[in-house]
This record gives C-alpha cells, structure tokens and sequence, in this order.
C-alpha cells in the first residue's frame, strides 16, 4: 500500500523527528519529574493515543480545516496554552510528597496523566498541521488508497515515538526519584515542572501560524 522507495526515507526522517526535544518530550520529562517513572510513561501514552487522532484526522482530511478556518486554529491555540497554564498552576501549588515509590495517585492518578498528555497533545494546532504538510511528502498517490497510506505513515509515527518517549519518560521518572530525598527537594522539582508547563504555554500562544 506503501511506495518502499518512499517509506525508507519516511522512517529515517520519522525516527529524527522523534528523538528531537520536542514540547511533547518536554511536557513528558516535566510529568515524569513529578510523578515518577509510571507517569512518564503513561504521558506519553497519552500523547500517543492523541497523535493517532490527529493521524486519524489527517486521513480524513479533518486537518485541512484549519487552512480554510484560521480563526479554529487561534481557538484551539489559545485553549491549548490555557491548559498547559493551568497544569502550571497545579504545579507551582503542589506541596504533597510522593511515598517511597515515587509514583502518586495511584490507578486514578495515572489515569489523570494519561489524559493531561492527550488533551496537552490534542489542544496544540502545530501538530495538525504537521501532519498536514509532513505525511503527503511521503505519499505515492499513484499507488491509490491515499488515506491508507496516511494513516500507516501516521501510525508508524506514532508507534516510533511512543517507544521513544516512554523510555524517556521512565528515565527522567526514575531519575527524578533518585533526586527526591525530601519535601524541599520534591517542592523544587515541581517548581520546575511548572516553569515547564508555563514556557509552552507561552510558547504556543505566542507563535505565529
């Protein structure tokens, strides 16, 4: 269904792509920094499962909405950095101390950052456009089943940066509770996570289209 000539260079540039630092990747060390090496991983799952949306979305043709309707794209840019504040903000108040394992909440809380590295992922319009200018170079419409060839591009994306990022999520998780030696330290490593938080805030509402 894919042009092999095509793919090999698609996995190469795949693979760049996600082991370059990122707001994904960032926004995974910064949750893993907090919650240890479950919830580094399971952001990044998080993140996963909404670029397969946006992957879904791109096969579609969802994604083009974006070119014809700019005032989506500010919507959605705006409620993405309102979010990304708002897990600041949490951040910054937090004061509690993980136990001995390192990792809070339980099913409950891994469940909460499964959806905080979804909605973070889903409510940043530079990924749908990604998609939409990255995907179609790697495409061969001579072949048909264009959409098909969308969404196995898009799904090996996804899947190459999952590996990635849950092993970078468990790293900084696991690093994360061999620094955690006390309230203070693990009050400053949520300092940092919030400062995390807040500059990709700032980031995505103040870059352009």
């Amino acid at each position: 269904m894919v042009d092999m000539s095509l793919y090999a260079p698609f996995l190469v540039a795949a693979f760049a792509l996600c082991v370059t630092p990122g707001p994904d990747m960032m926004f995974i060390v910064a949750m893993g920094g907090r919650g240890g090496p479950a919830a580094g991983v399971m952001a990044a799952f998080g993140v996963a499962c909404a670029m397969l949306v946006h992957t879904v979305a791109a096969a579609l043709g969802l994604s083009a909405l974006f070119h014809t309707l700019p005032t989506l794209y500010h919507v959605l840019r705006w409620a993405g950095a309102a979010y990304l504040l708002y897990l600041a903000v949490k951040a910054f108040r937090d004061r509690s101390v993980p136990g001995a394992g390192g990792d809070t909440g339980g099913g409950a809380g891994m469940r909460r950052t499964f959806w905080q590295g979804a909605v973070t992922n889903l409510l940043n319009p530079k990924v749908i456009l990604f998609n939409v200018a990255f995907l179609p170079q790697f495409v061969d419409p001579s072949l048909g089943h264009v959409p098909g060839q969308l969404l196995l591009l898009g799904t090996t994306l996804v899947v190459m940066g999952f590996l990635w990022d849950s092993g970078v999520g468990l790293l900084s998780g696991r690093l994360a509770n061999a620094l955690r030696r006390s309230a203070r330290v693990n009050r400053w490593m949520n300092i940092v996570s919030g400062t995390v938080f807040t500059g990709l805030a700032v980031r995505l509402a103040a870059s352009p289209k």
